[in-house]
């Protein structure tokens, strides 16, 4: 019996301490620092959050404590008044420890119980802390040398410095592999660029390949603790916007290989799919609606957005139909319109070597701005094979308006047409006025949303590209 009471004993402080460790518990004290509140923030995307905010008690000590684990990640204690702030990690395995410091070295006098990822963390930034004004003072002394030998010398003892930098880094690395630690400086070491051979044209655009492919290889994007860290956000951001060629299938290509890198961390993988699609959902960049699109189609369409709501999910099921018979290399959908000058021609039946479709109403301000831009460009571009299509989008009844408009500002000569069934406008997904797209002899679309004031730029670009290409044929 007393054997049975005992074991049920232990198994009960075992039980007890298993709850303990859930949720977190870490105190902080900072001498000198008179404020009656701390707040913690945490790194989301671009941004940062305010996760809590504690009282100091009796004892001096700021707590922070829940009964959930805190997300992993990099985290800011924020000091009043003026947003002073040091770092701080949490990890999975350590949220139940002590930090004291003081107003005099928040990082350089911190001491910590409980934590060894944050005793390895801090010494680390110490380290730094400690090298950055020797790199800053030798980086002023080159800029101020006046001859090679004395710059050279001053470059050897930079690199001597960043040499010992490295070896802390990579003795971190293996010793401590694994850690948050050890994963953010694997983070911030550079991609090793190996030689390659050619003219320099040819090196540069080798390099460029070569880190397009190995530009993560030092950052594991399925890491969940990468999420709240200051640098993803910048890194993710470079590869898609900078490092790639800004075209629509570039990108989503790019957006797809961070993605399916993401995947295992659900969180990150969330946050980004929302992120990309809210970013092309938004961009004024002539074309990125395709990225939209596709995005739409792969995550939401197929249900790898289970956070989505159904009201939310059928507004952007909606607007991927309404995009997509207009996106930048379709073929245009067709209209049947009738003429001012009486019957009907289909838009697919106007000859042309390039048509402007010109969306407009008499009784718009940007149409009125936007009149004597087209009535100058069609004058300069109508033996260049240009004609342009006008639909004016009023209704039957207000047609003669249009016309009373064309005849005034003397642009007689372009093809006026209306719409007598009102399908253009959900075609072309027409929500206000003046709307350009510009189209190619097979009546696709070449480049489209753009302004009147453009116009001239734009096309001198595409005759010049498509005599570039007949050249090569």
């Amino acid at each position: 019996m007393l054997k049975k009471i005992f074991l049920f004993v232990v198994l009960s402080f075992f039980v007890i301490n298993i709850f303990a460790a859930d949720g977190y518990d870490f105190k902080i004290k900072i001498k000198g620092y008179e404020e009656k509140e701390l707040l913690l923030a945490y790194h989301l995307g671009d941004k940062q959050y305010i996760r809590d905010t504690v009282e100091v008690d009796a004892k001096g000590f700021f707590q922070f404590k829940g009964e959930e684990a805190m997300d992993c990640g990099v985290y800011l204690v924020v000091l009043k008044p003026d947003n002073k702030f040091f770092q701080l990690l949490i990890n999975d395995q350590e949220q139940r420890f002590t930090l004291t410091t003081d107003m005099d070295d928040l990082v350089g006098h911190a001491k910590i119980e409980g934590s060894e990822e944050n005793s390895m963390f801090f010494k680390y930034l110490n380290f730094l802390n400690e090298r950055s004004p020797k790199a800053e003072a030798l980086n002023k002394e080159k800029e101020a040398a006046t001859d090679d030998a004395a710059k050279n010398k001053i470059q050897q003892k930079l690199d001597d410095l960043n040499k010992e930098v490295e070896s802390y880094q990579l003795n971190v690395l293996e010793k401590h592999a694994g850690t948050l630690t050890a994963q953010i400086i694997q983070s911030t070491l550079r991609v090793d660029m190996p030689e390659f051979e050619g003219t320099d044209e040819e090196v540069q655009v080798k390099q460029w390949r070569y880190m397009q492919k190995h530009y993560f290889d030092n950052l594991d994007l399925a890491n969940p603790c990468m999420l709240r860290t200051p640098f993803l956000f910048q890194r993710v951001d470079y590869f898609v916007n900078k490092l790639q060629v800004q075209h629509p299938d570039t990108i989503f290509k790019a957006i797809e290989q961070v993605l399916d890198a993401m995947e295992p961390a659900p969180e990150t993988f969330k946050f980004y799919v929302i992120h990309f699609l809210n970013e092309f959902a938004t961009s004024k960049i002539v074309g990125m609606d395709a990225v939209y699109v596709d995005l739409a189609e792969k995550y939401y369409a197929t249900g790898k957005a289970p956070w989505v709501d159904e009201e939310q999910l059928a507004k952007i099921l909606e607007n991927v139909k309404d995009l997509k018979p207009t996106l930048i290399g379709k073929t245009a959908p067709d209209l049947l319109l009738e003429k001012r000058s009486g019957g009907m021609v289909k838009l697919s039946e106007i000859e042309s070597e390039y048509t402007i479709l010109y969306f407009w109403r008499y009784d718009c301000g940007h149409c009125k701005k936007s009149s004597p831009f087209m009535k100058d460009f069609y004058d300069k571009y109508k033996d260049k094979g240009v004609k342009i299509v006008a639909v004016c989008t009023k209704s039957k009844d207000e047609i003669p308006e249009c016309w009373k408009y064309v005849d005034e500002n003397e642009i007689q000569d372009w093809i006026h047409t209306y719409d007598p069934y009102f399908r253009s406008m959900k075609l072309y997904n027409i929500k206000s006025t003046p709307q350009i797209f510009v189209l190619d002899r097979n009546k696709e679309i070449i480049t489209k949303r753009i302004g009147a004031e453009q116009l001239e730029e734009v096309m001198d670009k595409i005759i010049e590209m498509n005599k570039e290409e007949s050249e090569e044929k």
